[in-house]
């Protein structure tokens, strides 16, 4: 007897539920994000003290007290302390740079250096790869750069970290995708958007990011695209250039038409990993796979040749022996193109993370001080480190 193909009682349609799943995930996130961020209220960067102002300007934490007494710092608090904000340190910058007669401390590209594209990639989900990008691309505005950053993954969990709900704020054309797709394309300076860092802006994502993979096959066999698939970012990127010293590329987690996309436009390439077994076992297939496909791509007339590709070991426990073991084993094979700073993993990191924000804005006190002071000593390193590939590229010390 032939069982019967109608659904059973006791079986469940699984698109019905993950639809309703879905529907009252999405209702209760906007519960949450309007707790934790009322209506009417904004996210805001936080404010910082002389000496992590200090670090950020590139100058000593005396010289920047002078240079606040001197009448161009914040006005002091009721107990005679002074605490910086992003605009502040910007402003010092420029000050610096008109009494020195040379342009030292604002850090924006200068002529005949070009444009850097970092695009973070890993193929496997956990890497640290979004949180990497966000706290890279903040660094770098804190440093005084012009920074876009570009939310690729359709999770888009880039775009709820700088304070844009995919599902809420985020409507249609309005990601990147909107720029690059194959009919009626918009100019891609009508979906870029500012955030509450200064210097930083954020082209957002969401699930309709998935529709370039699945048009891109229909206009490579019609062949009515003018520009292929993986020069489309880098064509749209050229006409914002001149605002941008820095882009940094959050990839989506695999192999599609988006990620080819962002690597033939990038500059340089950050591979995240996290230090363990199957970690690295899957990035072997990873590396592997996209070695293949660049070949392809390379084949057919895109860009392959960069300034630097390192990876950069991501929630690292330096007391874990397993992974020490597994870190010692990468740098044996990469050499150089391991990053000497590792990522340390913190929980500092990931709380912040419950309430949509970086470790550059959350306060210290809600943290015990050493682990605060930890995990962000590790961020610092490590943009540091990467911050250091760029303008050795440009040619700076």
């Amino acid at each position: 007897m032939q069982p019967s193909l109608a659904l059973q009682d006791d079986q469940e349609h699984l698109p019905s539920l993950l639809a309703t799943d879905a529907k009252e995930l999405s209702y209760q996130l906007q519960q949450h994000q309007a707790k934790i961020f009322p209506p009417l209220s904004q996210k805001t960067i936080r404010t910082f003290s002389p000496a992590e102002a200090a670090a950020f300007i590139g100058i000593g934490e005396g010289y920047l007290r002078q240079v606040a007494a001197d009448g161009h710092g914040p006005d002091p608090l009721a107990n005679g302390r002074r605490l910086y904000s992003a605009t502040d340190m910007d402003r010092i910058r420029r000050v610096l740079d008109e009494r020195n007669g040379t342009p030292k401390y604002v850090p924006a590209r200068r002529p005949g250096e070009k444009l850097q594209i970092v695009s973070v990639m890993n193929f496997k989900g956990g890497s640290g790869k979004t949180t990497t990008a966000a706290h890279f691309a903040q660094f770098m505005a804190l440093r005084g750069y012009r920074v876009l950053a570009v939310d690729l993954d359709p999770q888009a969990s880039l775009s709820a970290l700088f304070g844009h709900q995919p599902e809420f704020d985020v409507g249609e054309g309005e990601t990147i995708y909107g720029a690059i797709r194959y009919d009626d394309p918009r100019p891609i300076a009508d979906i870029v958007r500012a955030t509450y860092t200064p210097n930083l802006h954020l082209i957002p994502g969401n699930l309709e990011l998935m529709e370039f993979e699945h048009e891109t096959p229909k206009a490579m066999a019609s062949g009515t695209a003018e520009t292929m698939f993986f020069a489309r970012i880098g064509e749209v990127l050229t006409d914002i250039e001149s605002l941008y010293d820095i882009v940094v590329v959050d990839c989506p987690p695999q192999l599609g038409f988006l990620t080819m996309s962002a690597l033939c436009a990038a500059t340089s390439v950050l591979i995240t990993v996290h230090p363990q077994m199957l970690d690295v076992m899957s990035m072997s297939q990873f590396l592997t796979m996209t070695s293949e496909l660049m070949s392809v791509v390379e084949r057919a007339g895109g860009r392959t040749s960069y300034d630097w590709m390192r990876y950069l070991v991501t929630r690292f426990e330096p007391n874990d022996g397993p992974q020490s073991q597994m870190t010692g084993f990468m740098r044996a094979i990469f050499g150089n193109r391991m990053l000497h700073n590792a990522m340390v993993k913190s929980t500092a990191v990931s709380d912040a993370g419950v309430t949509k924000q970086t470790l550059y804005e959350v306060e210290r006190s809600q943290f015990t001080r050493g682990t605060y002071d930890r995990a962000l000593e590790s961020l610092n390193l490590v943009n540091g480190e990467i911050e250091a590939h760029i303008r050795s590229t440009w040619g700076r010390r």
